[in-house]
């Protein structure tokens, strides 16, 4: 037990010493920028060399794969797409634990199955590391401009450190609890989430049907026990709110795919777990057929033109 609280306080002491960053997408690249901003000297890698590109103009240094990352920094973020991607990360032939220090902290704030999470927490564990799921909300626009949200799971002894480096990219580090939980309250927010911004858009789309003003709907709705964060901060209707994806044709935001992605994860969890969803079982089923029907790539507030073009077909 001393020698873990011994690394706890040598790692918070080192500030500023290296710190690893894996997955430089349209997540990870502005995270991995603002630990540059805060003076961390990064050493980065994806396995498409040219999200690297920018960054390494910035002053990162760039790899070759994750086992180069860990053998050259003992606190590493991964920032990835989806489970399959973490465990090769972390437990593929050129992956983190290929290289991994003792007493490495590793971060993971990729959205996954809790149940993968708790299992890179034991590999890692073995090799006499850290595994921490550090999931976080907020998007892009947050990302940017290091005020996302951290959910934070794993051992509440090693949390301080994870802070630390957490906090130059969030405005909010939240503990959550053992390894998984972080991955939970993720999968949990997103769902009620979806389900919001589907509630919103079916209700916007019929006060409209009924002649009423978009704008004077969201009004009323955001002064009324309706009021949700889909409809006074991210209403889903074009004209409604400035700064949106509704309002710039569904471009930037939190894609589609990556909704149902994460719908999918509930779905999953809910099963192992025998919790009944209907809704969230029903919000999952929308956003796969909204994937199929070419809205993949659009924010998912995309939802209301879906429902929208549903009523084209129906001749109505």
């Amino acid at each position: 037990m001393d020698g873990s609280f011994q690394q706890v306080s040598s790692r918070s002491m080192a500030s500023k010493t290296q710190v690893g960053f894996i997955g430089l997408g349209n997540m990870g690249n502005p995270m991995a920028k603002n630990l540059l901003k805060h003076g961390y000297p990064v050493i980065a890698t994806d396995v498409f060399p040219e999200s690297c590109k920018e960054l390494q103009e910035l002053g990162a240094q760039i790899v070759d794969n994750p086992a180069e990352v860990a053998d050259k920094a003992d606190r590493i973020v991964t920032m990835l797409p989806s489970s399959p991607n973490v465990i090769d990360v972390y437990t593929g032939a050129n992956g983190i634990l290929k290289k991994v220090k003792k007493g490495s902290l590793l971060i993971d704030s990729s959205t996954i199955d809790p149940a993968v999470s708790k299992e890179m927490a034991l590999a890692v564990e073995k090799m006499g590391a850290v595994f921490m799921d550090a999931p976080v909300s907020g998007g892009v626009g947050a990302a940017t401009s290091g005020k996302l949200t951290f959910m934070v799971g794993g051992v509440e002894e090693e949390f301080t450190a994870a802070q630390e480096l957490l906090s130059c990219m969030g405005a909010n580090v939240v503990y959550c609890g053992a390894v998984g939980t972080g991955q939970a309250a993720k999968i949990c927010n997103n769902m009620l989430l979806a389900i919001g911004m589907i509630g919103t858009s079916e209700t916007m789309n019929l006060g409209i049907r009924l002649g009423l003003d978009p704008k004077l709907l969201a009004k009323i709705l955001n002064m009324s026990s309706g009021r949700c964060w889909s409809s006074d901060t991210y209403n889903p209707v074009p004209g409604v709110m400035e700064g949106v994806p509704s309002g710039n044709n569904y471009q930037g935001g939190f894609g589609t795919q990556l909704m149902a992605k994460d719908l999918g994860l509930a779905q999953a969890t809910a099963t192992n777990t025998k919790t009944p969803v209907p809704l969230g079982s029903l919000a999952h089923q929308i956003y796969r057929m909204m994937c199929a029907r070419g809205y993949a790539g659009k924010d998912f507030s995309s939802v209301f033109m879906f429902l929208r073009e549903d009523e084209k077909e129906e001749g109505q």
